[in-house]
């Protein structure tokens, strides 16, 4: 065996793009931690994106691939915001087993008046709205859709928000991204990188899971006890003591984090997910709605005797002759 060849749980074997999920037996917990690098590349500079709509999706794309790869079944986990701000729409989606797209819509015009009065942060480009989160089983089974507004909170704020109202499982995530000069054979250039830790308190006994109330407004002093289990309490500190640059630098690297994080009471890796940057749009896919137009509908799409078509995600361009398709009346 080559001495550069690592094994399952050794510092560097995941590397980038690749989710490593994880187990606190002793704290009663689980969760993933990833790094992404190569993938945020293409994805993000196919599209050209400016940087803060970038850093965005990056962050975005991070969240997906943390809480997709939890899907035991052949499937798709879908984020996606709908909001007022600059940046009025995220859609990432997750393809079991590894496959991840993504895209951002944002008017240029409102994004620079943003920037240029300091407004840039995440909850300043995305506004008021809402975050949905989608598990598509296929056609013959019924989507499961969470729904959390966002009011001025970031997605990883979101996230927790929608574990504790939705699915009732005490969550912590943490999400980082930044754009950083990396040195390599044809000189130096600009790469991104993201990094997320999801960590959810897991216990047997359903009656440990209890939390604080959430607060009451006015009058509400918080003067009852807080239930919170201590062993959420202590995952609860270990992983709010995570920089940002912890989970960005590669030369941490997934596992390294964990075991820095835990390695008092015992971590243990899982065999984890490869994400990769692919696209399930297809020439068969998009004939297939172009064949339920109606005849004016084809009349309006075609351009130079021709309909041509590009995927959002990926950019793909497809072109078809409108002789093709009878329409409908």
């Amino acid at each position: 065996m080559a001495e550069t060849e690592r094994k399952l749980g050794e510092f560097g074997f995941a590397g980038d793009d690749h989710v490593v999920p994880f187990e606190v037996a002793a704290l009663d917990a689980r969760g993933r931690a990833v790094q992404l690098g190569p993938i945020l590349d293409g994805i993000l500079e196919r599209h050209d994106y400016p940087e803060p709509v970038a850093r965005l999706l990056a962050e975005a794309m991070a969240l997906t691939v943390l809480l997709g790869t939890s899907l035991k079944f052949d499937g798709k986990f879908i984020l996606q915001t709908r909001s007022e701000g600059p940046v009025d729409m995220l859609v990432a989606d997750f393809t079991t087993p590894g496959s991840l797209r993504a895209y951002a819509r944002f008017d240029e015009e409102r994004l620079e008046a943003a920037v240029a009065a300091g407004q840039a942060s995440p909850a300043d480009l995305l506004g008021a709205g809402v975050l949905a989160l989608t598990i598509d089983q296929g056609a013959h089974m019924q989507r499961y859709q969470g729904i959390v507004q966002l009011d001025g909170s970031s997605l990883e704020e979101a996230a927790r928000t929608y574990f504790r109202q939705s699915e009732q499982i005490p969550t912590e995530v943490r999400l980082a991204v930044a754009r950083q000069m990396v040195r390599d054979d044809g000189g130096s250039r600009w790469h991104w990188r993201a990094g997320g830790l999801l960590a959810q308190f897991l216990p047997d006994a359903p009656e440990r899971l209890r939390l604080p109330d959430l607060h009451g407004g006015d009058g509400d002093n918080g003067d009852a006890p807080d239930p919170t289990d201590d062993a959420w309490a202590e995952v609860q500190a270990l992983v709010g003591t995570v920089e940002p640059d912890e989970l960005l630098d590669p030369t941490v690297g997934s596992e390294r984090l964990l075991y820095r994080l835990f390695h008092e009471h015992g971590v243990r890796v899982f065999e984890g997910v490869g994400v990769a940057d692919r696209c399930s749009c297809s020439r068969e896919k998009i004939r297939s709605i172009l064949d339920g137009f109606t005849a004016e509908e084809i009349a309006e799409s075609t351009e130079d005797e021709e309909i041509s078509v590009s995927c959002e995600f990926c950019s793909k361009q497809y072109s078809f002759d409108p002789a093709e398709f009878a329409g409908t009346d």
